[in-house]
């Protein structure tokens, strides 16, 4: 793999595409620094050679060019505390401001430049805006494997202008190298625990893992429409009517390859989508109408918790409930619990980005499990088996 271990940054410029896309509180707080602080080997590791680092990144959505809200001048100070010197900050990322900044930038240094996002050219990938923002370093470095599945001007197209000097950065590194381990080098058992809202989003994920796991839990939104499938009433869960028949084929596939599949059998019911709603238990298929089931149920809990606590191997991609709601989080965090005990044990286990980790990080169990991915859509497309334009750019 074409790590920054293979090269020495002395007396370079290094232009490092990291993902900065952290959650901010409505005083521009940081909630969750996790994709930060996974970033800081990287920019340490160059500024220990003796070079410098100008960092690019995206946060937010923006929709019409610059905006206040999705400013990663919100970052700087966090950045700064983190890495125990001032951080610079260009308010461009190819403006006249960004080229001064960058040309000036002394040997150990670091220049964040503004939101990339804040041009439609780079979600567009565009070849132009990709060259404006070589002309910055001397080195290409990519970090930000959370948004290695897009094809844009700053993950994929910029590759091309640094033929022979492009790499990847830790997490990358760290990411390919942990997806790889579940997808080809697991350990029996292996357990792939599958939770959020829809069936669809996942179905090439399972479809690809049928054939690799031992044992398939599914638990969130996406176990009522396996219910509804199987005839039970399911009140007014969340539900693909759609999807009834892909989710009676997957149960038939499942079967067919020796795959144990659970799905939740009680569940922690609410006659509202909210943490004050009035709260009850029901069996699956056994929603009264009127009720939506919210959370898997505490025999669920203990079904689940027995099949994960004797993995080997444990993948997670999908909360098992509401976890962002007080009411419904006991399940989420059971399975969580019981990934840890696992972990513990001796299994390995990747958590799978998205709301998984921050569901991990809510309980304060990230570095209780072996890898937290900083990619949800990334690293689904990676195990689905598709090519990840950020990866391959640099790997061309």
């Amino acid at each position: 793999m074409k790590t920054i271990d293979l090269i020495k940054f002395t007396g370079k410029k290094a232009l490092v595409r990291v993902d900065f896309n952290v959650p901010l509180d409505e005083h521009n707080n940081i909630t969750d620094d996790n994709r930060i602080t996974a970033a800081l080997p990287t920019i340490k590791k160059i500024l220990n050679d003796g070079g410098a680092v100008i960092l690019m990144s995206h946060l937010g959505r923006p929709k019409d060019g610059p905006n206040e809200k999705d400013s990663l001048k919100h970052v700087v100070k966090h950045l700064s505390d983190l890495l125990g010197q001032q951080v610079q900050f260009a308010d461009d990322c190819i403006g006249p401001d960004a080229v001064a900044k960058a040309k000036a930038l002394a040997l150990g240094e670091v220049l964040l430049l503004e939101n990339l996002r804040f041009y439609k050219q780079e979600e567009k990938g565009d070849v132009e805006f990709a060259k404006k923002l070589s002309a910055l370093g001397d080195i290409y470095v990519n970090d930000a494997f959370g948004t290695a599945h897009r094809a844009h001007a700053s993950t994929a197209v910029i590759a091309q202008f640094f033929p022979n000097a492009k790499y990847f950065g830790y997490v990358m590194a760290a990411e390919l190298a942990n997806a790889e381990k579940i997808l080809n080098h697991a350990e029996k058992p292996f357990t792939a625990i599958m939770g959020g809202s829809k069936v669809s989003d996942k179905i090439e994920l399972i479809e690809k893992l049928l054939d690799k796991v031992d044992n398939l839990i599914i638990g969130g939104g996406m176990a009522y429409t396996f219910a509804k499938a199987d005839g039970g009433n399911i009140g007014t869960s969340l539900v693909e009517l759609d999807k009834l028949d892909l989710a009676l084929s997957l149960v038939k596939k499942a079967k067919a390859k020796g795959v144990n599949l659970l799905l939740p059998v009680d569940n922690v019911t609410a006659d509202a989508f909210s943490n004050d709603a009035h709260t009850g238990l029901a069996k699956t298929g056994e929603i009264p109408d009127g009720w939506m089931g919210l959370d898997i149920g505490p025999e669920t809990i203990a079904l689940f918790s027995k099949v994960v606590e004797n993995s080997k191997t444990i993948l997670w991609n999908g909360p098992m409930g509401v976890f962002e709601m007080e009411k419904f989080l006991i399940g989420t965090k059971a399975i969580a619990e019981a990934v840890v005990r696992a972990t513990e044990n001796g299994a390995f286990s990747l958590i799978g980005g998205g709301d998984s980790a921050a569901a991990v990080s809510k309980f304060n169990l990230t570095k209780e499990v072996s890898y937290v991915s900083t990619g949800g859509g990334a690293l689904l497309e990676y195990m689905e088996g598709k090519e990840l334009p950020g990866v391959k750019a640099i790997n061309e």
